[in-house]
């Protein structure tokens, strides 16, 4: 089984089914704006790690979930981001769109506690990711990075400005700059992707090759 111990003595380990309250709370406190039905219930964790074990991920201080990941197995293909809304790609929070025989590892979400942040935790996460990704045979992980700068200046500029000035780094976002760093690379623009003004409802498209070193 996967476990890695941070210096921190917080542990990463595959998420197990009496973790699924928990990350319910969890999920209310890291994502405050988001609409009721794009927030992952306990009864949905449950059936992601019956779905798909490999995929799930969660970051304990002693017994307490302070930190998750959450994934799927899809078909991606990088030349063609085809639209889809963070509600229709996790199957309503069901996972029902995981791909057993997909390419790439779909991360739905990373939340870490408020109180954990800036510890390496989230990295750790997609380190996780990235093994599941190299023990699978995967090309690697992407996912839909939320803009969540962009509340600060969408006065100033709309999302399409907001969104170049990130990918050219004359931005710095609060997400998708920092998943840059873990080693993701932007591939595009997701427009009316979730329901979320903090980041103009859009994210960027971000992708990470299984062979690179977190």
């Amino acid at each position: 089984m996967y476990k890695e111990t941070l210096s921190s003595g917080i542990i990463i380990v595959p998420m197990q089914q009496e973790h699924a309250e928990q990350l319910e709370a969890l999920q209310r406190i890291v994502f405050p704006n988001l609409a009721e039905e794009e927030l992952l219930h306990a009864d949905q964790y449950k059936k992601h790690v019956e779905l798909f074990p490999e995929g799930q991920f969660v970051a304990l201080d002693g017994d307490k979930v302070i930190a998750a990941t959450s994934s799927i197995r899809y078909h991606f293909n990088l030349n063609d981001n085809e639209h889809h809304t963070f509600f229709e790609i996790m199957g309503g929070g069901w996972f029902t769109t995981h791909e057993p025989n997909g390419e790439w590892l779909y991360g739905m979400d990373v939340s870490v506690h408020p109180d954990y942040r800036s510890k390496g935790i989230a990295r750790a996460l997609y380190r996780a990711r990235q093994y599941t990704c190299k023990q699978l045979g995967l090309k690697g992980q992407m996912t839909v990075g939320m803009l969540n700068g962009y509340a600060a200046v969408s006065d100033q500029m709309n999302i399409d400005e907001y969104y170049k000035k990130v990918k050219n780094h004359e931005l710095f976002d609060p997400t998708v700059s920092v998943q840059e760093k873990v080693g993701f690379e932007i591939v595009g623009l997701m427009k009316d992707y979730l329901n979320d003004p903090t980041c103009g409802n859009a994210g960027a498209v971000i992708v990470l090759d299984a062979g690179k070193a977190i």
